[in-house]
């Protein structure tokens, strides 16, 4: 079961978020100014999608999301491991 647990890296906050099974998943959210994320996939690859778009992310990729961009995580292979920094 996704697990997140809150991180912190000096003045950064975030969550790193544990997908132990393939085909787990952050469901579709957006977030706004204050909340919007960067996403570092630290051990293996996800299926990151939203409305008209989909890409996959594997370890070492970084995403930059803009505030109020749906986007849902889906791990495709196990124990894969993502990191969202807060921006805001």
């Amino acid at each position: 079961m996704l697990q997140p647990s809150p991180v912190t890296f000096g003045k950064l906050n975030g969550f790193l978020y544990d997908f132990p099974v393939t085909g787990d998943t952050l469901p579709m959210h957006t977030h706004d100014e204050a909340t919007t994320h960067i996403s570092i996939v630290s051990k293996g690859s996800f299926k990151a999608h939203g409305d008209g778009w989909d890409m996959t992310l594997v370890t070492g990729n970084v995403v930059d999301w803009p505030a109020n961009q749906a986007h849902e995580f889906i791990a495709l292979e196990p124990d894969s491991r993502l990191i969202n920094i807060v921006k805001g």
